[in-house]
């Protein structure tokens, strides 16, 4: 039995010690907490990035066969076209009074994708996005109240479903999402739905005529049931509710645009992020006219939403990906990634069981504790030069290469897992878990 290792020096461990003295929680991101992936060890700092190389404080490198950035570099890190407009635009300055020209340029070409849309807003953050969405389609709707379905951020709006139950969110992404600060005067003002659960949807829009938004994402985990989408657009339509689609996570992994473009479902507005800039800040709203122009009769603005970077960075990112045809290659790269897996179990008596966007892919395995198994692959595939657990989030820098080493060292940890039972992994884990879900750090 192996036990998993710890780097004898690792700089990003105890700057990360420093962190969580400074800095509440040591990150602005949940997903980069280093106990989110090993409760020691975890290098936590990056000095730099290639393809989809990134190397420590210590400058030691590891493969990203993992989150690549949280889902957000599609094109690999430091895509040599994307940075190159990026310094241009530093080099002629990124922010003045007046405002920057790839705003419109921009939304001309989300616009193009996406010949349902009208009109776009811009954020820098996925929550701003999915905030300014809400907003929007209230004043539309002119209801308060938000049906919802997946994970849309941290903002009032959303976590408010948890002020009457505080499990209301554990089926959605994230458990022990507290509400705390949330103002319980928003109590019941958000409704979660399961997805692909027609039936319950429709009897919370037809028991209250006050929802006048339905949120969701076109899919997470499991692909839509046939008709279901059919079936929450027609809802919406019915109840004078608006649809939003937050394709942060999806977007651009199966289409050139939205996955809702692959389903042939149109919604009233649609967010993105993530992909979007190929790691640089930028996020958008996109949306029919009929309900954008409500933006204007709420105030939703900030100046750091008009910087210029952003806009650069997309308009670089999308010709990339035009050219590329880098939605389809994640596509199919991750397809083979999931069946590879299942082999790679196979071959070492395991059952594997693959889930997700292939784009967005993850396995488990069967008759080990999950957690544990995360927590171990982290720490062996992290000794052999990996970022990697049970999920990736691909792009087009995983090569065939690439990935055949991946395999290959993968296949070592597998092995070992089918020599374990729960007691001897869990002995193989001598500082215990990674984290689950959110939890105050101390």
């Amino acid at each position: 039995m192996t036990t998993a290792g710890i780097p004898e020096t690792n700089s990003g461990t105890d700057l990360w010690a420093r962190a969580k003295k400074l800095i509440p929680g040591g990150s602005m991101l949940l997903s980069k907490r280093a106990e989110m992936y090993l409760p020691q060890g975890w290098p936590a700092y990056f000095s730099r990035t290639e393809g989809c190389s990134v190397w420590d404080l210590d400058g030691r490198e590891f493969k990203d066969l993992g989150l690549m950035g949280i889902g957000t570099n599609i094109l690999g890190y430091s895509r040599p076209e994307v940075d190159a407009a990026v310094h241009e635009t530093v080099n002629k300055g990124n922010l003045s009074t007046l405002n920057a020209p790839e705003e419109v340029y921009l939304a001309e070409k989300l616009i193009e994708l996406h010949p349902w849309a009208d009109m776009v807003r811009y954020a820098r953050s996925g929550g701003e996005a999915c905030a300014i969405a809400v907003r929007i389609a209230r004043a539309a709707s002119g209801k308060d109240k938000v049906a919802f379905c997946g994970y849309h951020g941290w903002h009032d709006w959303y976590l408010a479903a948890n002020l009457s139950d505080d499990d209301s969110l554990t089926g959605h992404l994230l458990p022990g999402l507290e509400p705390n600060g949330v103002p319980k005067a928003l109590t019941g003002t958000s409704i979660p739905f399961q997805f692909n659960d027609l039936d319950q949807i429709t009897a919370i829009m037809d028991a209250d005529d006050q929802i006048g938004v339905i949120y969701m994402e076109v899919q997470r985990s499991d692909p839509p049931a046939p008709g279901f989408l059919e079936g929450v657009r027609a809802l919406a339509t019915k109840h004078n509710a608006v649809l939003i689609f937050d394709e942060c996570t999806s977007g651009f992994r199966r289409e050139l645009g939205g996955l809702h473009l692959h389903s042939n479902v149109e919604p009233d507005l649609a967010t993105f992020g993530k992909t979007l800039g190929n790691g640089y800040a930028i996020t958008a709203v996109i949306g029919r006219a009929s309900v954008m122009e409500a933006a204007q009769t709420s105030f939703i603005s900030s100046t750091f939403w008009t910087e210029r970077i952003g806009p650069t960075a997309a308009l670089a990112t999308l010709d990339v990906m035009e050219k590329e045809n880098a939605t389809q290659r994640v596509h199919d790269i991750g397809t083979k990634v999931q069946a590879a897996w299942e082999q790679v179990g196979t071959d070492a008596g395991l059952t594997v069981t693959t889930g997700g966007l292939p784009a967005l892919a993850n396995f488990t395995i069967a008759g080990l504790d999950p957690l544990a198994v995360k927590t171990y692959i982290t720490a062996r595939m992290l000794d052999q030069g990996y970022l990697s657990g049970n999920s990736l989030y691909v792009s087009i820098a995983h090569t065939d290469e690439i990935l055949a080493e991946y395999y290959q060292a993968l296949s070592i940890v597998f092995a070992e897992l089918a020599a374990m039972d729960d007691a001897q992994l869990a002995a193989a884990l001598p500082h215990g878990l990674a984290q689950s879900g959110f939890r105050r750090l101390t």
